[in-house]
Parts: C-alpha cells; structure tokens; sequence
C-alpha cells in the first residue's frame, strides 16, 4: 500500500472525528485515479466554525517535517518520505462555490449535511482564450530581455511560453483532458516530435518561435500579421 493511502486513510479519520468540520473533498490524482508513489494528497476542509490552527490539524495526519502557505492559500505539509500534502482551510459559506469549478473528479471525503453533494464542480473549462496570442507575447518579452542581457529573466519568461505552447499543442493535437495543468502526462498524450521540440524552448527564443509558429498555423490557417 502507498504511504499516501495511508495518510488519506488519517484525513479520513480526522474528518470524521473532527464535529468543527462541515464537509471536506479530496481532489486530484488520487481523486481521479491516476495517482501513483509520487503523487501528492490534496484536501478542502470546510469548517462551520473559524477554521483551525492548519499545522495542529495537519499534525493529526502525521508528523509534519515543513509547512508552508503556498500562493494558491493552501497550506503544504512535507510529511515523511517527501510526500506533500495541500490543506485548503475554507468556511462552510464557501461549499456553494465549489459547483463553479472545471467539472473533474473529486472524492467527497465528509458531508454532515449533503451540501457539498449538492455542489459537485460543473463550471465549464474555457479553451477558448488567446493561447496563441499569450504566447507571442511572452516570446517577444523574452526576446527583449535577452537582448538587454537579463538571461534569468528571458529564461522566465519562456517558461510562461512554454506553458502556452502546452495548450496549443494539446488544441493542435485534440489531447485537451489535462488542461488545467497542460504539462501533466504531457510525455505520454502528446506526440513524441511535439515533446521533443518542445523541450528545447525552455531556453531557446527561436526554438520556442519555430514550434509556436507551426502549432498556430494548425490552429489558424490565417493568422494576424500573415
């Protein structure tokens, strides 16, 4: 068995014997099946009363190495072994806004009174936005800063690019179900000779313009500027 089936298996008991506690979801790859020894566990808590101190509840877990409230509002535990686990510490007000997120699987780990049932994510996941457009913009910023001699910063800046080059080439190539996070199982999803290019533009600006310019043609026969 994972250790992180066991951690889950504490969380679990933790919810249960915790009455403070409204409703909690895991989410992620444990939640949709594809997790495996390197994956994280990932949690909502929602709490009817103000929600805990997060390093005393996530110690019911396990012993906690570090914990850091990372840019996204989770708390982030390194529990043994370098396994992580992120703790979102809400309200009960905030079960509501769960029906808004991207529809995907989450697991409904407690729900006192059926709210969070009731509130299954069925927000609708926009591919629609600029991808193309975003990324000439982060390529020209990383074109500029490189010519000022600003490496760390251009390197940056391709990295934003690179992302962007994710999503038109899983748009290009109809492999859309990792969207969110268009790098996950990317190696896997998308053509080998996509992958290959693709990781030569993390440092690159022509290699990262050669492969941008293809995948947009693919995307637009007839693209701005042509």
């Amino acid at each position: 068995m994972l250790e992180q089936v066991r951690l889950i298996e504490r969380v679990r008991g933790a919810c249960r014997a915790d009455h403070r506690l409204e409703a909690a979801l895991m989410y992620g790859s444990f939640a949709d099946g594809s997790a495996d020894e390197h994956s994280d566990i990932e949690f909502w808590l929602f709490f009817a009363t103000a929600p805990p101190d997060p390093r005393t509840w996530i110690e019911q877990v396990g012993p906690v190495t570090h914990l850091v409230h990372n840019e996204f509002g989770a708390h982030v535990a390194f529990f043994a072994g370098l396994i992580r686990g992120e703790f979102h510490f809400a309200g009960a007000a905030d079960i509501a806004s769960v029906r808004q997120w991207p529809a995907g699987d989450v697991v409904i780990v407690a729900d006192r009174h059926g709210e969070l049932a009731r509130a299954r994510p069925q927000g609708v996941i926009d591919r629609t936005a600029d991808v193309c457009g975003r990324f000439a913009n982060w390529l020209l910023l990383a074109h500029h800063v490189g010519l000022r001699g600003e490496r760390l910063r251009q390197r940056d800046a391709l990295a934003h690019a690179q992302r962007h080059l994710l999503w038109m080439a899983r748009l290009a190539e109809g492999r859309t179900e990792h969207w969110l996070t268009p790098s996950r199982r990317a190696e896997a999803e998308l053509g080998a000779a996509t992958v290959a290019a693709l990781g030569r533009t993390h440092d690159d600006v022509g290699a990262a313009w050669q492969i941008g310019r293809a995948l947009w043609l693919k995307l637009d026969p007839d693209p701005p500027g042509a």
